[in-house]
């Protein structure tokens, strides 16, 4: 862990930042499909945001400069969505219709998700990590492998597939088996 909660919160930052700028850009030239770049950021934002946490060192502050930089992401998306930021990379590579107002929904929502179980859990409980790789981990392979592998519809949902539900359930497990494992291994949680 880093001595300095500041510098853990621009460390994190800017992993956080390079990570949404890079994928942004793979699907703004293309060479990534916004159907991929969707998930990739939706995993792996949430995944390298849990892994940085490590970076924080146990004081009081960490829980709030850590929000911070979801609540900023966040903003940066609806100020997208609401027009008031022109950012077409963004518009590519987080919606599905190519509408910049698609982004003042689920990754409105994903965010704010962040915020509030970053500001209750914290390293505090493995809940909210849990929690959270469900929602990066599951959901983002519930998509993937929903549309590609067999469609068999849930009776009650047919909007859904069981071989979604199937990925949901196993990405959200390996995710969380994962942050789980080396929040162990960092002496965090027994």
């Amino acid at each position: 862990m880093l001595q300095s909660v500041w510098l853990a919160f621009i460390l994190t930052l800017v992993i956080a930042l390079l990570w949404l700028r890079l994928v942004d850009l793979l699907a703004h030239r293309g060479i990534i499909s916004s159907s991929l770049s969707r998930k990739i950021i939706h995993a792996g934002t949430g995944l390298i945001f849990i892994l940085c946490w490590l970076l924080f060192p146990e004081k009081p502050i960490a829980r709030f400069l850590a929000a911070i930089i979801p609540l900023w992401i966040t903003a940066q998306f609806a100020l997208v969505g609401f027009g008031l930021i022109k950012d077409q990379a963004s518009v590519d590579a987080m919606s599905r219709s190519g509408q910049r107002t698609e982004i003042l929904r689920g990754p409105l929502f994903y965010g704010l998700v962040f915020i509030i179980l970053t500001l209750v859990y914290w390293k505090d409980s493995p809940i909210g990590i849990v929690a959270l790789m469900l929602l990066c981990g599951g959901d983002g392979l519930a998509d993937i492998v929903g549309t590609r592998v067999l469609r068999a519809k849930i009776p009650w949902s047919k909007s859904k597939s069981l071989s979604g539900s199937a990925g949901m359930l196993l990405g959200g497990l390996v995710f969380s088996f994962i942050v789980m494992w080396v929040y162990t291994a960092g002496g965090i949680f027994a």
